[in-house]
């Protein structure tokens, strides 16, 4: 049920078992009911703004859920285009996730949109995987030769 992405029958299942399993499969069932739980969250996440939803992706970057992340600012950039924090927001999360290239490229758009994001970069210690990279000081610092 689980892999059929059938989370709300796989946890009733596994809440109904988890009391007289065996307790060698016990915090299996613990990890698969947590994973049914956050699988059933996302589904019903709403945000009123992308300001909110930036908030929720910036929590889920800050708790190691890249994946969750990525698809918050992802959908906050297709549905929203100017939004110039959700291009930061993507860019950190390449630099510590370690896609150098694809950081670069959203925080040059990031910096087109809003050029004081060139300035929080400078100072972000989210950066520091980049620091040595040429091209990530060219684009903070253009202005030396």
């Amino acid at each position: 049920m689980l892999q059929q992405g059938k989370f709300e029958k796989a946890l009733a299942a596994l809440e109904k078992l988890l009391p007289d399993a065996p307790e060698e499969i016990k915090e299996r069932c613990r990890m698969y009911i947590s994973t049914c739980q956050k699988q059933l969250e996302k589904a019903n996440l709403k945000f009123d703004t992308p300001e909110e939803q930036y908030d929720y992706a910036v929590s889920q970057l800050n708790t190691g859920f890249y994946e969750t992340a990525r698809e918050q600012f992802n959908a906050i950039v297709t549905a929203n285009p100017g939004a110039d924090y959700a291009f930061y927001g993507l860019s950190v999360l390449d630099a510590i996730t370690g896609r150098s290239q694809d950081c670069l490229n959203n925080l040059a758009r990031a910096i087109e949109l809003n050029a004081k994001n060139r300035l929080q970069a400078r100072v972000d210690n989210d950066f520091q995987s980049m620091v040595d990279d040429p091209r990530f000081t060219e684009l903070l610092y253009p202005e030396i030769p």
